[in-house]
């Protein structure tokens, strides 16, 4: 083959020949340092998702045991507010227990107070009145009421 400028063709292969050698021994290099930098890369992401999932990880332990300490002070709330119920109920019971008391007494005190007018209106003597209220010998007031002292204190 010949060339333009006379020159055979053979030293123009020779010369090729050695450019497309260094243009393939350069691609070589491009090509290395492209999967040495790929492989750095993927080391890299690895290395950022393994960290991300211990990150994961601690985060996880650290829910459960939030999650652990909630749930105790729940139960223990929980005790608490069961306690309390039960106390109130105690407490209302013996409010109902005191109230009608109460209106036994006042229904007691009023009878009487009827029953010492009707006599004073008799004109009986005063110790007629005496004689009849303490016959009544106001038995009920002498009853305890019934509290326990741990339901008494409690808060």
């Amino acid at each position: 083959m010949a060339s333009l400028s006379g020159t055979s063709s053979g030293s123009s292969l020779l010369h090729n020949s050695g450019s497309d050698e260094d243009l393939q021994a350069a691609m070589e290099q491009k090509k290395r340092k492209r999967m040495i930098s790929n492989r750095e890369s993927a080391r890299r992401s690895r290395m950022r998702k393994q960290k991300h999932l211990d990150d994961l990880m601690e985060q996880v332990s650290q829910l459960r045991k939030e999650n652990g300490h909630v749930f105790a002070v729940l139960s223990l709330t929980t005790q608490h507010c069961a306690a309390m119920e039960a106390e109130n109920s105690v407490l209302r019971a013996q409010a109902t227990e005191l109230s009608n008391r109460l209106q036994s007494l006042n229904e007691i005190v009023n009878n009487l107070k009827g029953s010492s007018s009707s006599l004073l209106l008799c004109d009986g003597p005063p110790e007629a009145v005496d004689s009849f209220i303490s016959a009544w010998n106001f038995g009920c007031m002498n009853q305890p009421i019934t509290a326990s002292a741990e339901s008494m204190f409690y808060w």
